[in-house]
């Protein structure tokens, strides 16, 4: 029996276990700055499958490591996840779930608590075949606040150990179990308006800061039919998402106004082309354009600030990361991977986008079922991504 048909039989053999384990986070609410008690049980599970190293780090990411030498390869999945919001909505407890139909549902087990434990088991049976052979270094970390500045964790955890020792970072985001390559950048942007307060009664005296939006608004709007598009990444986007205004009482002409924009950079677009593109509407001429931070604290206190701008990146096909993620895939099940690029944003914005580091995706669940109460993987799902994660380190050798 060759060592790609001893992983298929391992990952069966563990399968139950995979599925308590992603029930277990499951059952642990994590929004963003709450991670605590799931990084804590991650850190168990590491611990217990007798992972070399395992810590949790200051920002409160939780890393193992297993084995030494080259390649040294780090797998990343987020272990945050956005909140249920209105829990009407769910047929079932969203973080009791359920399993039905071969199905594991609830908050987080697609986006992306399935992610650290196809990782984690995936070592866990690399380790088994190979013994003191392990054939790389391997890190999974499971990331904190990536829903709320995608990035930004990973890219501490990458810094720390220095991007030059990294030879390729995989991100168990959502892929459908295929191999992806990239995705569109974003920007999260905020435009002002001001105006002059007075009597509502008389709003000639006085000017509307909502008013002098309004064209702002409108050509946004149009504007997006405008922007670059790309045959691999897509169409470039632009919509306005939230506004709010300052008036001291609904019987006054409001004195300012807000609104705040959602933009994906497809190729050729970046910070300085979006913001100039706003800026020359011929109705933001007065507006006040820029671009949010991101500063809020992890649950271990420690704050890392960032400008909520996050780069496109494209990993090229024929990269030797992407040829070995192909091979480990065909050895495995004998098919060609099928490769393709995220419509949403993940961490590969710090790993690739800023820090240069060779970066592709293979994530158990479909990018449809995150952040909805369809929210889903399924058993299958998990065996196959656990396998691909066990059998990548061996395509060095």
């Amino acid at each position: 029996m060759n060592q790609f048909s001893m992983i298929r039989n391992l990952v069966k053999e563990n399968s139950q276990s995979m599925t308590n384990f992603l029930r277990d986070l499951i059952a642990i609410p994590s929004t963003s700055g709450n991670e605590r008690q799931v990084a804590q049980r991650i850190l168990l599970e590491m611990e217990n499958l007798g992972f070399d190293e395992a810590y949790i780090d200051d920002y409160g990411s939780v890393i193992g490591r297993m084995g030494r030498g080259k390649p040294c390869l780090l797998y990343d999945g987020h272990i945050d996840t956005v909140d249920v919001a209105d829990p009407s909505s769910w047929d079932f407890d969203p973080y009791r779930g359920k399993i039905q139909e071969g199905y594991i549902w609830g908050r987080g087990a697609s986006d992306n608590k399935a992610a650290p434990v196809v990782q984690i088991y995936g070592l866990k049976i690399l380790k088994e075949i190979s013994g003191e052979a392990f054939p790389a270094t391997v890190y999974v970390v499971g990331s904190v606040q990536e829903e709320a500045c995608d990035g930004l964790a990973l890219g501490h955890v990458i810094r720390q150990r220095g991007s030059d020792i990294i030879d390729g970072v995989v991100l168990g985001e959502c892929t459908g179990c295929k191999i992806y390559r990239g995705h569109r950048g974003r920007m999260e942007i905020m435009v002002s308006t001001s105006g002059v307060s007075a009597h509502a009664s008389a709003p000639e005296r006085g000017e509307n800061a909502i008013y002098n939006m309004a064209g702002v608004i409108r050509e946004i709007e149009e504007l997006n039919h405008r922007l670059k598009d790309d045959p691999f990444l897509g169409k470039g986007s632009i919509a306005v998402t939230k506004i709010e205004c300052d008036t001291d009482s609904i019987n006054c002409i409001p004195y300012g106004c807000r609104i705040y924009i959602d933009r994906r950079l497809t190729v050729g677009e970046d910070r300085e082309s979006a913001l100039r593109e706003i800026r020359s509407l011929s109705s933001a001429k007065k507006a006040d354009v820029k671009i949010l931070r991101f500063n809020d604290p992890s649950y271990t206190g420690l704050a890392l600030e960032q400008e909520k701008y996050y780069p496109t990146w494209v990993l090229p096909e024929d990269h030797a990361l992407v040829h070995n993620a192909v091979k480990a895939y065909k050895n495995l099940f004998g098919t060609d991977p099928q490769i393709g690029r995220w419509t949403f944003s993940t961490n590969g914005v710090s790993s690739m986008g800023e820090l240069g580091v060779p970066t592709i995706g293979f994530g158990p669940s479909l990018e449809e079922y995150a952040h909805s109460n369809q929210d889903r993987c399924s058993v299958e799902d998990l065996e196959t991504a656990c396998s691909f994660y066990a059998a990548l380190p061996l395509m060095w050798g």
